[in-house]
């Protein structure tokens, strides 16, 4: 080696690249998770207030009762899980995933007395809402992760962040349904884990997913049409662990309440969102209607896409050489394609709910990723539909129209398959 020349380190001694905080690769979720607990605490117990001329708290509603089943549920009373005043209609994961707060409320002595008259600011709404509004967040993390997934760049996850608190406002510190955001967050965590050919984990995910709110039972077909044909049987009796394993339980304590919350899911069209599809449905005891007909319609429209998804697939499918991982495009499709099933539930309503339409704008806004003008549309889209679902409009055809024609603009935005191909597997 002559004089002067610079030595060159070999390659093999090049150091590998040191592994990135997860604060660091998490910090849009976890800013977006304590803004949205501050301006929820400070809207509920401040602001709100005044804007609508209450002396009390402008608390939700209907988080009481699920904090009563959670109650109920510490206390190994499994048969009043169903029963007056909690209201539950959905699975008892519902009430799993807020005991832990209200262990603490219960050892600090904090009653449960829904919010009125006599009760214009309670105490334990300190504790319960910023539990409730951090447990839901973890829809904004799974968002975060797939948008890392699909190499997203960094200021589009700031702004899907940003957007997705926006909207996960109004399943959250508005309507108080944790159970919806960690259901459809733990969806979007088997979504990335199936994508990765992790199909036993993305099961486990998608079991306790249901058993929190059997709402993502939609996506399911579409899931199964992309899994290998010799791994379903598995994925399907790892994913009906959790659900069969708490509602058994629920069922064996208290079958009678059990199966008419579960399978009926009454709702009130005079309380809530009357749709077109009300007058067709069954009539229950103090002027409610049976949700669960209608929303079998759902789940068999969900079919039809899971349909259409397998066929477009079957050629990755079977292409040389696939690990089972998925390609970015694959992944992007396929979180389309879970939106609009999600979106197939207000299609079907009865009765209507302003946070019914948050999961399928949450999905949306992933797939919208691909480009900054899909991502800002699919936005403010999203921002107008959480808005303008808080209007107390009570027309069949006009809200719930408006609604659907909502979702519809925000699919339309966040991806349009106009490829004639199927997308390919990585």
């Amino acid at each position: 080696m002559t004089s002067g020349q610079a030595v060159r380190p070999s390659p093999a001694f090049v150091p590998a690249p040191a592994p990135v905080p997860w604060l660091v690769r998490r910090l849009f979720p976890v800013l977006a998770t304590v803004a949205l607990i501050v301006i929820g605490m400070i809207g509920t117990t401040l602001v709100g207030p005044h804007l609508i001329g209450r002396t009390g708290w402008a608390l939700p509603d209907d988080l009481w009762g699920t904090l009563i089943a959670a109650q109920r549920l510490l206390h190994l009373n499994l048969g009043g899980l169903y029963t007056q005043p909690t209201g539950l209609v959905t699975f008892p994961g519902a009430a799993v995933i807020l005991a832990p707060v209200v262990a603490v409320t219960d050892a600090a002595g904090l009653s449960l007395q829904h919010p009125g008259p006599h009760n214009h600011h309670p105490a334990v709404w300190l504790v319960a809402g910023p539990y409730m509004i951090a447990i839901s967040a973890v829809a904004l993390f799974a968002a975060d992760a797939l948008a890392e997934r699909l190499r997203v760049s960094r200021p589009k996850r700031f702004f899907l962040a940003v957007a997705s608190a926006v909207a996960l406002w109004n399943v959250s510190a508005e309507w108080g349904h944790p159970e919806d955001a960690v259901a459809v967050g733990l969806l979007l965590f088997a979504i990335l884990a199936l994508s990765e050919a992790r199909t036993a984990r993305s099961a486990w995910l998608i079991g306790a997913a249901i058993a929190v709110q059997p709402l993502v039972l939609l996506v399911l077909p579409i899931l199964l049409a992309v899994i290998e044909p010799r791994r379903v049987p598995g994925f399907l009796a790892r994913a009906a662990v959790p659900p069969a394993v708490l509602l058994g339980a629920a069922a064996a304590a208290n079958w009678h309440a059990t199966y008419l919350a579960v399978a009926h899911q009454p709702n009130w069209p005079t309380v809530d969102h009357p749709t077109p599809w009300t007058p067709l449905a069954p009539h229950m005891a103090g002027g409610a209607v049976a949700d669960g007909p209608f929303r079998l319609l759902a789940i068999l429209a969900a079919c039809g896409c899971a349909l259409i998804v397998a066929r477009r697939l079957r050629a990755g499918r079977h292409a040389a050489g696939w690990s089972g991982e998925w390609s970015g495009e694959t992944l992007r499709e396929l979180l389309w394609w879970a939106a609009l099933a999600l979106a197939l539930r207000c299609l079907f309503e009865p009765v209507m709910v302003a946070y019914y339409l948050w999961p399928a704008l949450a999905v949306a806004l992933i797939a919208a990723t691909r480009t900054w003008p899909r991502l800002l549309a699919t936005s403010v889209v999203a921002a107008a539909v959480t808005f303008g679902s808080q209007s107390d409009w009570r027309s069949p055809w006009g809200w719930w129209g408006s609604m659907v024609a909502g979702l519809g603009l925000a699919l339309f935005f966040s991806y349009v398959p106009l490829r004639s191909s199927p997308p390919q597997p990585a």
